[in-house]
């Protein structure tokens, strides 16, 4: 279904892009963290570097802690929101194959300037500590997975009920307090 074209209009598509977006995260994440555990290190390296920008360098340390949470939520947070910004620049306007293509190169992109100037300026230690190849891996992952954004527009679908008749009602089995018998269970 093609946003533009869709009766809820661009917020159907920032909805929509929304949940592409969350759901991408999640699958980056995931990514890196197997990508992690393969290399010997924490499942949640990705996420207590990103604490970092909260707790500094105490963030950084194997396994889960409180600490994680917020790194974890910060991911979720922006890429969700990335997915948003997509969703509502794409629209309608490309082909499938070529949603699929800039949603990479969105992700691409993302990477590119977020670790070489958002996180230098906010938190110097990801753009130092982080996993290079496989965070660049898990940001096309992302920008695959935002692209099928148009699977969660709403469906809308046209009444099949003339206006001049009443919508014909299910029918609605019996109940009754007597229990029955089948004759092929006797």
């Amino acid at each position: 279904m093609v946003p533009a074209q869709h009766p809820l209009g661009r917020w159907a598509a920032v909805l929509a892009g929304l949940q592409a977006g969350m759901l991408a995260a999640l699958a980056m994440l995931a990514w890196m963290g197997s990508s992690a555990v393969w290399e010997r290190r924490s499942f949640w390296t990705s996420e207590n570097l990103l604490a970092t920008t909260f707790y500094g360098g105490t963030a950084v340390h194997n396994g889960f802690s409180t600490s994680t949470l917020s790194g974890l939520a910060l991911y979720l947070l922006i890429y969700s929101t990335l997915g948003c910004v997509f969703a509502a620049a794409a629209g309608g306007k490309l082909t499938a194959s070529k949603l699929l293509l800039a949603g990479i190169a969105a992700g691409l992109i993302w990477y590119y300037v977020s670790f070489h100037f958002v996180w230098k300026a906010i938190s110097p230690l990801v753009p130092i500590l982080h996993p290079v190849r496989p965070t660049i891996v898990g940001h096309i992952i992302f920008g695959a997975v935002i692209a099928r954004f148009p699977q969660y527009l709403p469906q809308h679908q046209p009444a099949s009920v003339d206006p001049g008749t009443e919508p014909a009602t299910a029918a609605v089995p019996e109940v009754s307090d007597t229990p029955q018998i089948n004759s092929n269970e006797l």
